[in-house]
């Protein structure tokens, strides 16, 4: 009697756990890059051969509520030898209404902006030292993968938008604010995509402001990507342009060439860059790419001390494995 009054109690236990608990579904995913690169630089100190590495883990739990919410966590980890700081970790609650996300996690900017940088997968953008901060028509990140608040508004037929704020402190002298939007399309069968990204962080001297827009079309094997970036900043700024092409040669392999040219009317500073990225699949999870590009940076009249002229060209072996 007593062995049924424990076994009753347990289940009983066990079905009150179930019904007051939310079971998500997890998922675990990562990736590990190893990498060979050879420079020919102006700057000594860059000439040479090195060989690093990059990895990380993305551990990802999702519950959808009886309310029809979604709640999803994110917890990004790197995985190097010495470095096991997290990159990412947010919170999203997401239905009808939009998804929000919250916590550590990048500004809206990285989700809707179209760069020409969005088609190669390896790019480099090698330079010696320099002061610009847009080297690859592309937004700049501003603030990072700080904690913030972002809201994604529900797809209006091919338009997608959203907003992003984060809080730096009680001061409040640093906060960021971005915004976003991506239309796309079809015309003529091809794909048309058209996104724009601006982002302000305040500053106490002058706000710090970037914005990007650009557009990306693909037909059949090929796609294209132009876009046009600016960063303005105390006694900065920067104008930047790219365009990309890629070629699908089969279902292993893509070839893609870019282009970028950035420069800075404060201080005259100029850097352009042409390069090509072959990636091939070498089987399920497993590929190669192999990055050539020739750039030159040039320092200009009013670089800041210790701002060093460099040109050259970067090559380099990618083996990346994602499981």
């Amino acid at each position: 009697m007593r062995k049924l009054l424990l076994s009753t109690t347990a289940l009983a236990a066990a079905a009150t756990l179930s019904a007051n608990t939310a079971i998500a579904d997890v998922s675990i995913s990562g990736y590990y890059e190893w990498k060979y690169t050879s420079t020919s630089s102006d700057i000594t100190a860059n000439d040479g051969t090195t060989m690093t590495n990059d990895s990380e883990i993305a551990i990802k739990f999702s519950n959808k509520t009886d309310s029809g919410l979604t709640i999803g966590m994110v917890t990004e980890v790197e995985s190097d030898d010495t470095d096991s700081a997290i990159n990412e970790s947010s919170l999203s609650i997401s239905g009808g209404f939009g998804k929000l996300v919250l916590g550590g996690n990048d500004g809206v900017g990285d989700n809707y902006g179209v760069a020409s940088t969005d088609l190669p997968a390896e790019e480099i953008y090698a330079t010696g030292v320099d002061t610009l901060t847009i080297l690859n028509a592309d937004i700049a990140g501003l603030e990072g993968d700080a904690s913030k608040v972002a809201y994604h508004l529900p797809a209006m037929g091919g338009l997608t938008a959203g907003i992003s704020y984060r809080d730096s402190g009680a001061a409040g002298s640093a906060d960021s604010t971005q915004f976003g939007a991506k239309y796309g399309m079809t015309a003529g069968g091809a794909s048309i995509t058209i996104g724009g990204a601006s982002g302000t962080t305040e500053n106490s001297t002058q706000d710090i402001d970037s914005q990007v827009i650009g557009v990306k079309v693909g037909s059949g094997n090929i796609t294209a990507a132009v876009s046009q970036a600016t960063y303005e900043a105390s006694n900065t700024d920067e104008e930047s342009t790219g365009a990309s092409v890629q070629f699908k040669v089969s279902d292993a392999m893509t070839f893609t060439v870019h282009t970028v040219d950035t420069d800075d009317s404060t201080s005259n500073e100029e850097y352009t860059n042409t390069g090509a990225e072959v990636a091939y699949t070498i089987a399920s999870g497993l590929t190669a790419y192999l990055n050539v590009e020739d750039y030159d940076y040039k320092v200009g009249t009013g670089a800041g001390a210790g701002t060093t002229a460099d040109s050259g060209s970067v090559s380099k072996l990618t083996i990346k494995a994602t499981f």
